[in-house]
């Protein structure tokens, strides 16, 4: 079963995600955020729709999508991850999982974020709410109050944004570990990237030229080792994650990008 600690994991870079719905507010155009944002590998608009296969089993769907809205006033990202099982895996475990972010792009720093869990029985909503300081981070939670934590802390969703934007480059070395201080699950939850270096793999776009990583996990929970999970980011302007292996303890699978739209940059790993 994938239970409430596997999607830590999950959600680092795709968020095993699903649904077609997206929220957003009306606002009027002089409240948006502008182009000239100075974010070049993300942006409003952007979907990335996902499979999750079990071998030749269908056994999950995943969306990622970003858009424009106002929070108290202030123009931000809305940033919507939504997964949910599908097929038998559907009929023996529900997983209807709802992350989002509100995220200030001229900080580049989550203001807000909400955590919407349906796991079987399993059920957990809460919100937070974030205020930077220079030297620590105010965290306002629905569950667990007041609380003061490092500061420019993200909330997993806005952390797998930032590390596109600012981490995910040719700059990287073989074996460097990338690590990103989030606040998850109401406490502080260190997330860490080792690269593995340059790849090229078959899609069902064709042959793309990726970084591949492998995120650092908590060995005898759901992982046995620490590199039971890999993952296959795009090595263009969009660093777009085309691919997820997972080696859990109940077996493998394997989730792939399917289609997208409102990137920022052309799709341009293919390899000829």
């Amino acid at each position: 079963m994938i239970k409430n600690l596997t999607l830590k994991y999950i959600l680092l870079p795709f968020l095993f995600l699903s649904g077609m719905l997206f929220l957003s507010e009306t606002v009027t155009a002089e409240k948006l955020p502008t182009k000239s944002s100075r974010h070049k590998a993300f942006g409003p608009g952007e979907e990335l729709h996902y499979a999750m296969n079990y071998g030749f089993i269908r056994g999950g769907e995943g969306v990622m999508s970003i858009r424009d809205t106002v929070v108290n006033g202030r123009a931000v990202y809305h940033m919507v991850g939504k997964a949910k099982t599908a097929g038998l895996a559907d009929r023996i475990f529900k997983v209807r999982d709802v992350y989002e972010s509100f995220y200030d792009p001229q900080t580049q720093l989550p203001i807000k974020s909400i955590r919407n869990i349906s796991e079987g029985r399993y059920r957990w909503y809460n919100e937070a709410l974030f205020e930077h300081g220079k030297d620590s981070t105010r965290v306002l939670s629905q569950r667990s109050g007041e609380k003061y934590v490092v500061a420019n802390v993200y909330d997993i969703l806005s952390a797998f944004y930032i590390a596109r934007e600012k981490h995910f480059n040719d700059n990287m070395k073989e074996g460097q570990i990338i690590e990103l201080q989030t606040y998850f699950a109401d406490e502080e939850f260190p997330l860490r990237i080792r690269y593995r270096g340059l790849e090229t793999i078959s899609t069902s776009f064709g042959k793309l030229e990726c970084y591949k990583f492998s995120p650092v996990t908590e060995v005898g929970r759901s992982f046995k080792t620490e590199d039971d999970m890999h993952i296959w980011i795009t090595r263009d302007d969009n660093r777009v994650p085309v691919r997820i292996r997972f080696n859990l303890k109940v077996g493998s699978f394997v989730c792939d990008l399917e289609r997208f739209r409102g990137l920022k940059n052309p799709f341009s790993s293919l390899v000829p």
